[in-house]
């Protein structure tokens, strides 16, 4: 059979499916993998995979079939088998004894469990029983742009014919759940010998006796649907009604986001702070300069997967490309007739399509939010939730690319959209998502961050929840330092803290990749340990200029951001004991860091009415980990107590009244307990040194 698509990939591996041998679940997982791995034909969470074997029964040590099919909020591309349910197949038919109808389809949801077969099963998802009651031992519940913008097209069962013939069924709208799974046997039954069904405005359905068939089918099935439509789009000459607005060329573009960013982040976290993602990739761009963007956008898209996680509809902006966003105020005086007008819509949609046990209005801020000429921008409470967010919508603009150059584009009614998006479940599904930590929804930037204490304080950042733009000079070490961390938890920006313009950079990097900026963690140091004769300017410049000066041009740049969205912040600087305390031949350095403590409560001052809170942490004598320690400023030390090198760890141990040594995550712990413990504190400096009695602040 043919092994190369046109518009999807071919990813089967044949040696790697042989190595699974007969183990259907394995080669259903396998299957359920690769197909999710490309987003045109499911995105992140969105459709599902099943397959059915013969087990024993634990209890009659008889033969019986077992489904096993993708459980509740599960995503194929990265399924497992602990993310798959095991049902018995012949119960959860038998479920249609029971079923009382449309108003009953909550309640069946329950009798799911009364079906488990494997105890360590995930829960059972609404669309298992659109699995159960077909035969097929290789099911593909499936979300491809093509097949969705077929079944949101007008007329999309004339369509659906026209292309396939008698070889697909075709079932219209429906809410997911078992009155779904009913009307697919019936189709089935009406239509003996069809590949697979068409769900109106949803999705695909197609099947095999095997693992690799079923995958076979499904391509085939997407790669005549794309054909179909590019046709199309090559006959009608034009997508969305050809061009309105020119892009900005691709760095002005980013120049734009990044500056509009924190704006558009205060006001999409009106009611909860949120984490932004920005992409102008050429699909976004065709739609949003578009002559059709007007009209389309309001529409709302079509897909249930789609507008659960973008909201029904966009907030597109009136905000000419070329604006001068440095003009804050003139800009939010645009923005925030846009934004309530949004927020005011949202109600109304709430308010006339609740029912009287519905849940209660959730956010009504905008998810995505289209710039012309500039790109899309995406809100939500993480990374990855706006990242896929954001995949969402670019979904939801081919299945309107390929809906149009079909006949037109049609969405859900609001009603529909409503009962989906305010179903009961699904708030029960919301209701069961792990409590969100500490630092859930805020962003950090992090100076000197590829190792040492830098690198053990951005760790804690992530660990507590908040995503990290981590800083250094060295490419090298912070290539190495970012890929230690998952997808979506941080970004990496090369930057000299005593180069303005690279402190620039790197803010634009975060407000790109996240939004803008919550928490400031200067970091970032040398020691130089002379007495003063030996003492150049040169030593004395460098120290000022990376300790003072860049803590000064981080928190300028800073908070300049900060005050854009209006969400208070931190800022806690990593200075030192010897800032307070006046030990020998460290002139240099000790000057440095005493100025580094009180430009910390000068800013506290400064920025209180911002509710922008300013911190110190002074560590002490962190010899393990820490990069200072390397080369001569141990040497200087050690000559300064009259000791050897090797025996700085020991001796500065010893020396602190808890007798401890201090490692880089006790400082990270430090800063923690300022930005996410101590949130009416400012100006304060907390001392990790074991307890320096000559280094008390009081």
């Amino acid at each position: 059979m043919e092994k190369t698509f046109n518009h999807v990939d071919y990813l089967w591996d044949e040696e790697h499916a042989a190595a699974l041998g007969d183990d259907q679940v394995a080669l259903f997982l396998y299957r359920s993998n690769i197909l999710g791995a490309d987003l045109r034909i499911t995105n992140y969470g969105g459709g599902n995979t099943s397959c059915k074997t013969l087990e024993k029964d634990p209890l009659t040590n008889e033969e019986v079939e077992v489904m096993w099919v993708k459980g509740s909020g599960g995503d194929i591309g990265t399924l497992t088998r602990a993310g798959i349910a095991g049902l018995y197949t012949k119960r959860l038919r038998n479920l249609k004894n029971v079923y009382g109808g449309l108003e009953d389809e909550d309640r069946m949801v329950g009798l799911f469990n009364h079906c488990i077969y494997d105890l360590d099963s995930k829960a059972p998802s609404i669309d298992t029983p659109l699995h159960g009651l077909l035969p097929f031992k290789h099911i593909d519940h499936l979300h491809p742009d093509a097949l969705i913008a077929i079944a949101a097209a007008e007329d999309s069962e004339r369509i659906t014919k026209e292309i396939w013939g008698d070889t697909m069924g075709w079932v219209p709208w429906q809410r997911p759940g078992f009155d779904l799974g009913l009307q697919l046997e019936k189709c089935l039954n009406e239509n003996p010998g069809i590949r697979g069904i068409v769900l109106g405005s949803h999705g695909l359905f197609t099947w095999g006796d095997t693992s690799y068939e079923c995958y076979i089918n499904s391509l085939e099935v997407i790669e005549k649907a794309s054909a179909y439509i590019e046709q199309k789009v090559k006959e009608n000459g034009s997508v969305f009604g050809g061009q309105k607005v020119e892009s900005l060329p691709a760095a002005q573009r980013k120049d734009q986001a990044a500056k509009l960013m924190p704006l558009l982040r205060g006001l999409a976290s009106s009611e909860s702070r949120m984490i932004g993602h920005f992409t102008d990739s050429n699909t976004v761009l065709q739609f949003i300069n578009s002559n059709d963007l007007e009209r389309l956008a309001p529409m709302g898209t079509s897909c249930p997967d789609h507008f659960l996680r973008t909201k029904i509809q966009p907030l597109v902006l009136e905000l000419d490309k070329n604006a001068n966003l440095d003009d804050t105020q003139s800009v939010l005086d645009q923005l925030n007739p846009a934004f309530e007008k949004y927020r005011q819509e949202y109600r109304e949609y709430y308010e006339n399509c609740k029912h009287d046990n519905s849940p209660a209005m959730r956010d009504p801020n905008p998810v995505i939010i289209i710039y012309p000429g500039v790109g899309m921008f995406s809100f939500a409470k993480n990374k990855q939730t706006t990242r896929v967010a954001s995949e969402f919508y670019i979904n939801a603009i081919n299945v309107m690319r390929g809906a149009e150059a079909i006949t037109n584009y049609t969405s859900l009614p609001r009603q529909e959209a409503f009962d989906i998006e305010y179903w009961l479940l699904e708030e029960a599904k919301l209701q069961r998502m792990p409590k969100e930590q500490p630092l859930s929804r805020k962003v950090a930037i992090v100076t000197g961050a590829a190792g040492g204490i830098g690198k053990a304080i951005a760790d804690k950042l992530v660990a507590e929840g908040a995503n990290v733009v981590l800083t250094d000079m060295s490419e090298e070490a912070l290539q190495e330092a970012v890929a230690t961390y998952k997808k979506d938890q941080v970004a990496g920006a090369v930057c000299d803290v005593t180069s303005e313009e690279a402190i620039k950079k790197a803010y634009k990097k975060a407000c790109l990749e996240f939004g803008g900026v919550d928490i400031i963690i200067h970091s970032a140091g040398l020691a130089i340990s002379k007495p003063l004769e030996e003492t150049s300017q040169k030593d004395w410049d460098l120290l000022q200029n990376v300790l003072v000066k860049g803590q000064f041009l981080m928190a300028q740049e800073g908070v300049a951001i900060m005050r854009k969205q209006g969400l208070g912040g931190d800022i806690v600087n990593i200075a030192s004991k010897n800032g307070l305390v006046s030990g020998p031949n460290n002139v240099g350095y000790g000057t440095a860091k005493a100025a580094q403590q009180h430009m910390t409560r000068l800013l506290a001052a400064e920025l209180g009415e911002d509710k922008i809170r300013v911190n110190t942490v002074n560590p002490d004598g962190v010899i393990v980990g820490s990069k200072i320690w390397e080369g001569a400023w141990a040497e200087g030390r050690a000559k300064a107590y009259g000791i050897d090198v090797k025996d700085l760890p020991a001796h500065y141990a010893k020396r602190n009244l808890l007798n401890e040594i201090i490692l880089p995550d006790d400082i990270a712990d430090g800063v923690f307990a300022c930005v996410g413990v101590l949130q009416k504190s400012t100006g304060n400096t907390i001392n990790v040194d074991g307890g320096m009695a000559n280094a008390f602040v009081r």
